[in-house]
């Protein structure tokens, strides 16, 4: 399926749903990616509505902030960067958010981009950051780190039974020449795979190419400052100055070490009495959008409403 923007927003109809603004409401979307959630928010907002965008991919900051800019009557600014510093710029802006997503996907422009990394389909660099401006490379990461240092984040963040192996592997061959480009990583996983790789449901690479991504980007150590931040924001009701009472926090995870943090959080949230969980189990996609956008299929989106006010906390 086509489509102009490069991606399709998954969840789209839950997070209107769920996530729809009050009229000339702010919006704050924590990774703006194409744009596609923040502009259906921002014509539920409607004239007098605000979008704060925020993302690691400067590329797709633009496309996004001049997407949404078409939407009558919304005001839009951005931030490049890690969602984890956005209190600074909601600070600056002098805004309050009614209404946060976190979508934690990467968009299928970065997948489908050879020069990015993300993706063994097609070879390219062994990049796969999100912001291109800083940070180690994966290529960087590999070069450097211990055989051990490999196979535990493998596991733990790959969740691959075949780690130790695929870690030996790497060192083994880095020796010879250092991995360069994505088609020599993915042959190298496939052969510490042997003839299991035929066995598997999924390529070989899959897992690895995933912790290799969530490294480079400090995914979960960005998810749990996010995640920390709001807490401590919601303590602070009524003198909080840019998150609203009774404001909706969405986050869309794509893996179970991200959906046991947010789940984790919310329920403690819920517990000292921050507020209330409107998703008891996660929201998924639908068999019909799972047609539509098959990258959908491990999306998952729990929502948390901040009460309107906080007493003594728990």
């Amino acid at each position: 399926m086509s489509n102009p923007a490069g991606h399709l927003p998954v969840l789209l109809e839950s997070i209107s749903d769920l996530l729809g603004p009050p009229p000339g409401g702010t919006v704050l979307d924590l990774t703006a990616g194409r744009g596609g959630h923040a502009e259906a928010l921002a014509r539920a907002a409607g004239a007098g509505g605000r979008i704060m965008l925020c993302d690691l991919d400067a590329g797709n900051l633009a496309f996004a902030e001049a997407r949404v800019r078409n939407v009558a009557g919304a005001e839009v600014r951005s931030m490049h960067g890690s969602f984890a510093n956005v209190d600074r710029a909601m600070l600056a802006a002098g805004w309050a958010a009614d209404r946060i997503l976190a979508d934690l996907g990467f968009a299928s422009s970065q997948m489908d981009d050879p020069s990015r990394g993300f993706s063994f389909q097609n070879d390219g660099a062994l990049d796969m950051r999100l912001d291109l401006s800083r940070g180690e490379t994966a290529a960087d990461l590999l070069a450097r780190m211990s055989e051990s240092a490999l196979a535990d984040a493998i596991f733990q963040l790959g969740e691959d039974p075949f780690a130790r192996r695929i870690a030996r592997t790497i060192v083994e061959r880095r020796s010879r020449a250092p991995f360069r480009t994505t088609h020599e990583l993915a042959i190298a996983v496939s052969a510490a795979y042997g003839p299991k790789a035929r066995e598997s449901r999924m390529h070989p690479a899959t897992r690895t190419f995933m912790a290799l991504r969530i490294m480079v980007n400090d995914e979960l150590g960005a998810l749990r400052s996010l995640l920390e931040a709001f807490r401590a924001t919601a303590s602070n009701f009524p003198s909080t100055t840019w998150l609203n009472p009774k404001a909706r926090m969405g986050v869309i995870s794509f893996h179970s070490l991200e959906d046991r943090l947010v789940k984790h959080a919310f329920v403690e949230w819920e517990t000292a009495g921050l507020g209330k969980r409107l998703t008891r189990k996660p929201v998924e996609a639908t068999d019909a959008e799972l047609r539509a956008n098959p990258r959908a299929r491990s999306a998952k989106l729990r929502v948390f409403e901040f009460a309107s006010e906080i007493g003594a906390v728990r």
